[in-house]
């Protein structure tokens, strides 16, 4: 491999829970000149966590909206895990599906965030891209996988605990670059400027004519479309159905104490990274009132039936999954993979019909 030996070429690490615009934002830094990203690696979104067996994958330790809490994923240049022999064998494990004739490299994982310490120290020349979607936006995305699913309340607590371990370990990096999904969504063209001259390159011009490849995609069969070189478009309209539906759940729900009562217990920690569940949503500040007592503790006791609920469905969604992998194991190869293709192409019927989006 031309450039796949310790200290030659740059690493970068695109950063930022699970939906809040990583995917989209690493594959655009990896169209950049000079740069390299996974390709048709047949794994989730082509992320580097599942391309690599040097340490365990974010699913293992509960998945969106919960893996954070786990202080194993909190990775830093003091773990176990930092040996000569495992860093030798995680960079074999991409620069295996990085184009090495390329000098600057691109990894895209959710869960980097609380890693950046760890791949700094495996990767000294790293530089890292952190991108932050507004916690009701990749809150309530993240609940449309139903494997996962999590309560608000539980996904507020993630996301604020997730960023406030990240805003602690950034001083330790060398070469940080950050920026907010809503920005991005609104003038990619800037930020792709912007983070081209972090990285020591620059944009290219659009192709006059461009191929297409699928990534795959949950729980999408046929994978999201996506340009082979162009820039992939942004839009702000996948937000804005998430704004709507969280002023209405504050303002108007039959469960509104419960939705209030999680506002007051995360708007400051949220306001200190730029957020607001009040004022980003033209909420009156009387929902900020501590309420009476009673009301307090009828919200305390909502938080804890949603975060049960969200249990009893993951439990079943993921008992349901299971017995589908024992069905497929005990079908012929060829049935299988007549029921794939006729799934792959109802997917990208609906796609070319406008039905599906991955947002």
């Amino acid at each position: 491999m031309q450039n796949g030996g310790k200290g030659k070429g740059k690493y970068v690490f695109v950063c930022g829970l699970h939906r809040s615009g990583t995917s989209v934002l690493g594959r655009n830094i990896a169209r950049l000149e000079n740069c390299t990203g996974f390709k048709n690696t047949g794994i989730l979104m082509d992320e580097g966590q599942c391309l690599q067996d040097v340490y365990p994958i974010a699913a293992e330790y509960g998945g969106v909206g919960r893996f954070g809490f786990d202080p194993r994923t909190h990775r830093t240049e003091t773990s176990e895990l930092l040996t000569p022999e495992n860093v030798a064998r995680l960079r074999a494990s991409w620069h295996a599906y990085w184009d090495n004739n390329k000098t600057i490299f691109v990894e895209k994982t959710p869960g980097n965030l609380l890693m950046t310490r760890f791949l700094q120290a495996a990767f000294p020349n790293s530089y890292f891209v952190v991108i932050r979607r507004h916690p009701v936006a990749a809150s309530m995305a993240g609940q449309k996988w139903t494997v996962n699913v999590t309560s608000l309340d539980n996904l507020f607590a993630h996301w604020l605990h997730c960023h406030e371990l990240f805003e602690a370990d950034k001083k330790y990096l060398k070469h940080v670059y950050e920026l907010k999904y809503e920005d991005y969504v609104a003038n990619p063209a800037k930020y792709h400027e912007e983070i081209a001259k972090f990285l020591g390159t620059q944009v290219p011009a659009p192709p006059k004519d461009d191929k297409f490849r699928y990534v795959v995609q949950w729980p999408n069969p046929g994978g999201l479309r996506v340009p082979e070189s162009a820039m992939e478009e942004t839009t702000a309209a996948h937000n804005q159905k998430y704004f709507d539906r969280w002023s209405k759940l504050v303002q108007n729900s039959l469960f509104k104490g419960y939705y209030r009562h999680i506002l007051r217990n995360y708007e400051p920690g949220f306001r200190k990274f730029g957020y607001s569940l009040v004022k980003d949503f033209n909420i009156s500040d009387e929902v900020l009132r501590p309420p009476v007592r009673v009301s307090a503790a009828i919200g305390s006791l909502c938080c804890h039936g949603a975060n049960l609920s969200s249990f009893c469905q993951r439990s079943a969604v993921r008992s349901k999954a299971y017995v589908k992998q024992r069905i497929k194991t005990a079908l012929p190869a060829f049935v299988l993979a007549a029921i794939r293709r006729a799934r792959a192409n109802v997917s990208r019927n609906s796609e070319k019909s406008g039905v599906y989006t991955s947002h």
